[in-house]
This record gives structure tokens, sequence and C-alpha cells, in this order.
């Protein structure tokens, strides 16, 4: 059955799709499609890739170098330049030192420094710390105008001398860099065009993609989106590929099994909640109901009223007339039931010919009145049977008021008031409150 509709539904207004059929680019397994450009494209991206290899090691190299050579090159000239600053306020210091104790310690620190091994490397440093050294070593009890004179000299040479190690350490740093730089606008050229080639590639693929697989996906996604079990049945477009024609096929049969599914689960709702003979609420779901209104009436203080009730002398009408009529009371009665009592209240189907209430928002003495009216309501409407016989049918109830108390407990209670208007004649009503009781006799 499932393909007679499918293939119904392939044919609109009578005409089949032949033409559509017959044009094979649109009806292309997708796998093949998306691997033939997955090819192409993995062609191109490894020669760019090869391509820029070469750019990638000569940049590499550069680096290398800057990294084992120029920077630990420069570093140390700037490390002697800063040693040589260093000496030159040492020095000032031997020259300014207001006793024999400080100029002893100032040249400690000249020695010190003259004597690192960094102030050899370069020929021109080791010269000038020698020449430095040598001075300071004469200064004995104090610094001459003359020593001054010189030692102005020796400190614009040590001055000038770090400035020409840092500019040096600079300079080489530069020129490595301006290596690297060149290299990588090599590279960035390079890439550049790869880039172009490669979105001439991408925008070719997204046309493809667009125009036969992502505008199919649309529609599809369109067509889930609105899918509705009480809605029309979803209609198949062209599509560019085979499995997205499938996939179009099968959104039918799910709409078909959705409106299937639909149904099914409101006959299940149905019987989980209603009784199948009165259409009441079943036990089980009154139980719930009811409990959430008693929980409600005791966190606000409210008054609340349970019930239960019960025909008379049911089973004799079951004896005499058979089971049918017993159902066809039955039904009368919920009738009764919902013509008689408010939105609110809440009544199932307790058992047998039981029923059991739920009067919210309701005192006892207001739940009486309305058991009252639904009593007298019941004896002003006799029973009409299929053969036409007339069953006068009374009801007898038992009231408990559910203020305070859980929802067991008001039902035992309900149901002992229930046996107290049995036992009293049948056809009344009796109400259990805190304390005492109250009966409502026939008129």
């Amino acid at each position: 059955m499932d393909d007679d509709r499918s293939r119904g539904l392939e044919q609109t207004s009578g005409a089949t799709p032949p033409v559509i059929a017959g044009e094979r680019i649109r009806h292309w397994p997708a796998g093949t499609v998306l691997a033939g450009l997955g090819l192409v494209f993995a062609a191109i991206a490894a020669s760019l890739v090869m391509w820029l290899a070469v750019d990638q090691r000569l940049v590499k190299d550069v680096a290398l170098q800057l990294h084992d050579q120029t920077v630990p090159w420069t570093l140390e000239r700037q490390r002697l330049a800063r040693n040589l600053e260093e000496l030159r306020f040492g020095g000032q210091s031997v020259l300014t030192a207001g006793d024999q104790g400080r100029r002893e310690e100032a040249f400690f620190l000249i020695r010190v420094l003259a004597a690192h091994p960094s102030m050899g490397d370069d020929p021109r440093v080791a010269v000038l710390v020698a020449e430095v050294e040598s001075f300071l070593a004469q200064i004995v009890s104090g610094a001459s105008k003359p020593d001054m004179a010189r030692w102005e000299a020796l400190s614009n040479r040590l001055r000038l001398l770090a400035d020409d190690l840092s500019v040096e350490g600079g300079q080489r740093m530069t020129v490595e860099l301006a290596r690297m730089t060149d290299a990588m606008n090599q590279a960035r050229y390079k890439l550049l065009f790869n880039l172009i080639l490669v979105g001439a590639f991408l925008a070719s693929f997204l046309v493809i993609l667009q125009r036969f697989l992502i505008r199919p996906l649309q529609r599809i996604h369109a067509s889930l989106t609105t899918l509705d079990p009480h809605g029309p049945v979803p209609q198949p477009a062209p599509l560019a590929m085979a499995e997205i024609h499938v996939v179009e096929k099968a959104i039918v049969r799910f709409h078909e099994t959705l409106r299937e599914n639909e149904d099914v689960r409101r006959k299940l709702e149905r019987l989980a909640t209603t009784d199948s003979l009165t259409g009441l609420p079943n036990r089980r779901h009154f139980m719930g109901l009811a409990a959430a209104e008693m929980a409600r009436a005791a966190r606000y203080g409210r008054p609340i009223t349970v019930g239960i009730a019960d025909l008379d002398h049911f089973k004799q009408v079951n004896d005499r007339f058979g089971h049918s009529a017993g159902d066809h009371v039955l039904q009368v009665f919920a009738a009764l039931l919902a013509e008689t009592l408010r939105q609110t209240d809440l009544v199932c189907r307790y058992g047998g010919e039981e029923f059991a209430f739920i009067f919210p928002e309701t005192a006892p003495e207001e739940a009486m009145r309305l058991a009252g009216r639904l009593r007298l309501r019941l004896a002003d409407r006799p029973v009409v049977l299929a053969d036409g016989q007339v069953l006068q049918v009374t009801v007898s109830m038992g009231l408990a008021d559910g203020a305070g108390r859980g929802l067991e407990e008001c039902l035992a209670r309900a149901d002992q008031a229930l046996y107290e208007a049995k036992d009293r004649g049948r056809d009344r009503i009796v109400v259990v409150e805190a304390g005492h009781e109250g009966v409502l006799m026939p008129p």
C-alpha cells in the first residue's frame, strides 16, 4: 500500500515525470558528485602546498639564523654597551668619592667589570677598558683638575663606544629582519595567488552545492518544519540528487505515519485517562487531579469537599434487565453529572456504580446543596430502556470535609458517610464535618 501511495504522489494531474527523470544530472548520486569535486580540490591543494614549501623553507632558514646567530650577537653588543656605561659611572664614583674607603670600593667594582670575559671579545673595548683601569689605579688621594680633564675625555670615549656597539647590534638585526621580510613577501605573493586559485575553485564548488544540494535541502527543511499531521501532504519537487529525491519521498511517507501516530496517541490518551463506558475520567486520572487540588487547598487554606456517590439497587438493575441496561443507566447518570456539576468540580467513575467527587473552593454545606440538586434532578429524570421500560433511579452520597486532611483519609470518611446514607434508607446525602455529621433527607 505504501508503494502504491508513493507512486500516486509522484503523479501530478495525471502526468508522470519522465522528463525530469530523463535529466541524468538531477539524479546523480551525491557520493559520486562530492568524490569527484574532492579529487579536483585535493590535486589543486597538493600542487599549491608543494609550491609554498620552497618559500617556507627559506623563511625557516632565515628565522633559524636570526635565532641562533643574530639575536645572541645583538644581545652581546647590548651587554657590552651596558657594561661600558656602568664602567663610566663607576669611574666617576672613584674620582668623586669623599674618603679612601669609598674610593677603594668603587675601584673594586671597576676591576670586576674590566675582568669580565666579554670585555675582551672586542679589541676596541679591551684597549679602552685597560686604559680606563690604568688611569683610575693612579688615583690615590683624590683627583686633580688635570685628572678630571683626562677622565672627561675617557668618559666621552666610553659613551661613544657604547653607542657604537648598540648601533652595530641594531644594524645587524635590521639586515636580518629585512632578509626575512623579503622572504615573507615572496611567500605572501605566492600565497595570494594560491588563495585566488582556491577561491575560484571554492566559488565554483559553492555554486554546484547551491544548485544541486543546498536548495533541495532547504526545500526539505521547509517541508519538515511545517510538517503537520493535520495539514496537507507535502508535494515533492524536482530534485538535484538521487538521495535527496528519496528523502522527499520518505517525508511523504513520514507525514502519513505522523497522521496515523496522532490518531493512535489520541486514542491511547483517551483510554489512559477516561472511562470507556461513561466518558468520565477514570479512577487513576482522577486521583492525580484530586491530589493536586487537595494540596492546593491545604497550601492556601481554602475549603474543599470530597464525596462518593452510589446508585441505589444497581445490582438489581443488572440482574433484572441485563448489563446493557445497567450500562445505559450509568451513561445517563454520567450525562446528568456533566449537566449539573460546575466546571471546576472533579468527578470520576470510581468503580462499578460508584462515583467520586472533588468540590474545590466549596465548604461541606455548599457541597451538600450541589449534591442535593443532583439527587433531585436524577429523581425527576426516569431512565427509559431500549425496550421502552422506565426505571426510577436514585442515588446516595457521602460527603466529607477535606480541609486539612489527606485525599485517602477524606475518601475513607466520605465512604463511611455513604454507608451511613444507605443504612438510613438510601436516596439521601450524609455529610461528615469536623466532629459532627448532617443528613439531607429526601423531600
